[in-house]
């Protein structure tokens, strides 16, 4: 399952930094982010010397990111850095190196589409996500708002392009949670979201999916082919508080 997770990766969840421009429609149909809100955003850049691939995360404690599994590679040659304060545009970047690999969460015998990263140094001035609630958990026809640094355009016939520049300032989209629950196969437990034309792009995933405030999801990639196609998958961090509690220390 990590094997099929890497190859999802390899086909444009990241983001190339050595992009090309593409003219086409702007197509997630969100806005920019509000500066203060969504300040816990990392950026995570996963290079090795030739190619930089960027996956979104959140900051839930001093030390921890919450994001996908499909935003670590594997392979020997790769080395991922968090990078701190990429929201608002006028905060000043604060480079951070994890601490060893990912935490992951395997109790069957395959990783889920959900990890905890350890940075090597505590973040002091950025305020942390707050995790959800989940003596509520999300109903079908709640709102949830997504966001990420993916790309906010599409090539020919509205295909979702891998190699287009970041989005210039964190988009922030509204979507109507369309599937409460499921288990899906190599993810994990899930729910989904869409809107008419609305998406997430290539880029997106690993950041965060938040009800009331809070982060009740990790978008997972299950991208497809075309824009605004499919409802969009994210990982149901409920499913998963106990561990991350376990394993942060949070309470």
């Amino acid at each position: 399952m990590a094997l099929l997770k890497v190859l999802l990766l390899l086909l444009g969840l990241g983001v190339s930094v050595n992009f090309a421009v593409s003219l086409q429609k702007r197509i997630i149909g969100g806005h920019n982010c509000a500066d203060t809100e969504r300040q816990y955003h990392v950026r995570l850049e996963v290079t090795n010397g030739q190619t930089t691939t960027i996956c979104g995360g959140s900051l839930i404690h001093p030390k921890w990111i919450l994001t996908a599994d499909t935003c670590w590679k594997t392979e020997t040659g790769w080395f991922t850095r968090a990078i701190i304060k990429v929201h608002p545009r006028t905060a000043i970047l604060g480079i951070f190196d994890i601490q060893g690999g990912p935490v992951v969460y395997n109790p069957d015998g395959w990783r889920h589409d959900i990890i905890l990263l350890k940075l090597q140094r505590q973040v002091n001035d950025v305020p942390l996500a707050q995790l959800p609630d989940c003596t509520y958990r999300l109903k079908k026809d709640d709102i949830v708002q997504l966001a990420g640094e993916g790309a906010t355009t599409t090539g020919p016939n509205n295909l979702h392009l891998s190699n287009v520049a970041p989005a210039t300032h964190l988009q922030c989209v509204d979507m109507k949670v369309v599937e409460a629950h499921n288990f899906l196969l190599p993810y994990g437990r899930l729910f989904s979201a869409s809107a008419p034309n609305k998406d997430v792009c290539y880029g997106d995933a690993g950041s965060a999916a938040v009800f009331n405030g809070k982060i009740y999801g990790v978008i997972s990639p299950g991208v497809p082919v075309s824009a605004c196609e499919q409802p969009v998958l994210i990982m149901d961090v409920c499913e998963y508080i106990g561990w991350i509690r376990a394993r942060t220390g949070l309470k």
